[in-house]
């Protein structure tokens, strides 16, 4: 079947459903998400959104803080230009119905996390991204032009070249990457203008069938890829869709090495992927080892647990190296209890339900990787190397983290960028609205038949992610990427005959996802000779920035 749509959106995030509200002024908007519509990261997020507001507060602080996190990779242009839209996209949020905590004479109550010099977190509690993900599907589910489809997984863009001919199935798994570094994300490949993204193919969980999507413009915002790891903060649906299908089509991604991982992941059987926010860092909670002893003093003695992610992730790696523990403790017990009930509601009751009352005694927390700093490349304003398609949220890399996310700046990117990407559609749309929809051919399955046995999926899919989590984790080296790369190509083989041999199901387009993610995060590791920001080189523990200061770029060699 074939459906035409002015704005195609795949995702149903913060990004996704804010940029879906303002393009649904100009005309028809159809968001496609792979499950529900609130089984998104934005739903997970317990922290905040980053915004000046305290009167010891400033932009050029908030500027400096995320600069300093990001470790000489941000680019000081995004950086500004996102700081200083905060209040203007704040005020958005609360006309969506949202309201953000106050104190009692009506001032926003203003949140602390790590890396950040002052307080300048909006929170709702510490379920902020429910809080958010609530009102904006309620909003955008009052707006006429929107069309929510859920249980829908994207397969692949549709390219069309000036030939009118079209790119629909997207062969690359690890065949022909080019991996280079530059200073700036600025210059796309000028072989790019040729080609345009028309819609995607994507699978209709209902009808099992695949579905041709046709838009004028089409937008990522698919989330990170937290799912490459075996342990992650990240919903299921986190398997770097958008990356994989971007670098499939011919965009560049970038600084895909940088994967962050979250130092406090609750440690439970019952619970694989709650987030200990780090909220509680910023209210005086202390890491300790399993004896009781703290020690973010040997790692950081002026910064302490208020360190950058990168630092204490690394911190509680060592310690637990050094223990053989599977598990450190957070303590907040020296917080009054009614305290810890209204600020943390969330987390004090998922903990106790889980026999951990966290008024009593400490949480046990392990590392987990949390959000993705790279991603598809894009410019300021959401617009990728691809005429067509837009990046935005997790799935795009702007140069704002650069190579390490300061806490609670990604929401705030997320709303900002979404903004972005439709003042610069709003302002093409005279010409877009004009442009006649493609007429691609239907997806054609050939002699591909129903895949029978199960195991095919599953044993590829936790083979990738123990391999990740032990070769390409929060401590890397040169020996261990290299067996990572060795062993990621059978597998890459394997999915990619599969691909051509069985029907497609959701679970094997995951798959197909996760595994190009994985290939493309390894080489992308393997090609940074140093240590910088979440990225840690054992045999390159220093940072170089005569030779290294600057972004890491994949490229498809062959393109259309």
């Amino acid at each position: 079947m074939k459906i035409e749509t002015d704005f195609l959106i795949v995702g149903s995030g913060i990004s996704g459903l804010s940029l879906a509200i303002k393009l649904s002024e100009l005309g028809r908007v159809t968001v496609l998400t792979k499950k529900k519509t609130d089984d998104t990261a934005t739903n997970l997020a317990q922290g905040g959104v980053c915004c000046v507001t305290g009167e010891d507060d400033d932009f050029e602080l908030h500027e400096y803080d995320t600069i300093k996190a990001g470790d000489g990779l941000c680019h000081e242009d995004i950086v500004r230009l996102i700081v200083r839209q905060a209040p203007e996209r704040m005020a958005e949020l609360e006309a969506c119905g949202l309201r953000f905590d106050r104190d009692k004479k009506g001032r926003i109550s203003l949140g602390k996390e790590g890396g950040h010099s002052r307080r300048r977190i909006w929170h709702v509690g510490d379920y902020t991204g429910r809080a958010i993900q609530e009102a904006l599907t309620r909003r955008a589910m009052e707006c006429g032009n929107i069309t929510l489809l859920e249980n829908h997984t994207a397969v692949d863009l549709l390219i069309m070249n000036a030939d009118g001919c079209f790119q629909g199935h997207c062969e690359a798994m690890s065949d022909g990457t080019d991996i280079t570094t530059q200073q700036g994300l600025r210059t796309p490949p000028g072989s790019k203008g040729t080609c345009r993204v028309v819609g995607l193919y994507a699978l209709n969980g209902a009808t099992g069938e695949i579905d041709t999507f046709l838009s004028r413009c089409t937008i990522l915002s698919t989330g990170g890829c937290g799912k490459v790891y075996l342990y992650t903060t990240n919903p299921d649906v986190a398997t770097g869709d958008g990356i994989a299908m971007a670098y499939r089509a011919g965009a560049r991604v970038a600084n895909l090495e940088f994967v962050q991982f979250h130092p406090t992941c609750l440690y439970h059987p019952q619970r694989k992927n709650f987030l200990i926010s780090e909220a509680l860092r910023g209210e005086g909670a202390r890491l300790l080892t399993c004896e009781g002893e703290a020690f973010m003093q040997r790692y950081a003695p002026r910064e302490m647990e208020l360190a950058n992610r990168d630092v204490i992730a690394r911190a509680i790696d060592a310690e637990l190296k050094k223990s053989g523990r599977d598990y450190v403790y957070l303590d907040i017990t020296h917080k009054k209890p009614d305290f810890l009930k209204k600020r943390f509601p969330q987390i004090y009751a998922v903990c106790l339900k889980l026999g951990i009352d966290i008024t009593r005694e400490p949480i046990p927390v392990v590392p987990a990787a949390h959000y993705m700093c790279g991603g598809v490349v894009t410019d300021a304003y959401g617009q990728t190397d691809l005429p067509g398609l837009f990046a935005v949220g997790e799935t795009a890399c702007t140069g704002f983290h650069g190579a390490n996310r300061l806490a609670s700046n990604s929401l705030l990117e997320n709303l900002v960028m979404a903004h972005q990407s439709f003042v610069r559609i709003q302002s093409s749309w005279q010409h877009l609205k004009s442009l006649p929809f493609a007429s691609p051919p239907e997806w054609k399955t050939g002699k591909a038949v129903d895949m029978q046995e199960g195991v095919l999926i599953s044993h590829n899919w936790d083979t990738i992610r123990r391999l990740m989590w032990d070769y390409v984790g929060i401590v890397r080296s040169t020996k261990r990427l290299s067996l990572a790369a060795q062993r990621i190509e059978p597998i890459l083989k394997e999915i990619h005959q599969h691909y051509w041999d069985y029907l497609l199901t959701s679970d094997f387009i995951e798959l197909r996802n996760l595994a190009q993610v994985a290939y493309l995060v390894i080489r992308a590791a393997g090609a940074r000779l140093e240590s910088r920001g979440g990225h840690y080189m054992k045999d390159y523990p220093q940072k170089d920035d005569w030779n290294w200061r600057r972004d890491t770029l994949l490229l498809r060699n062959e393109l259309m």
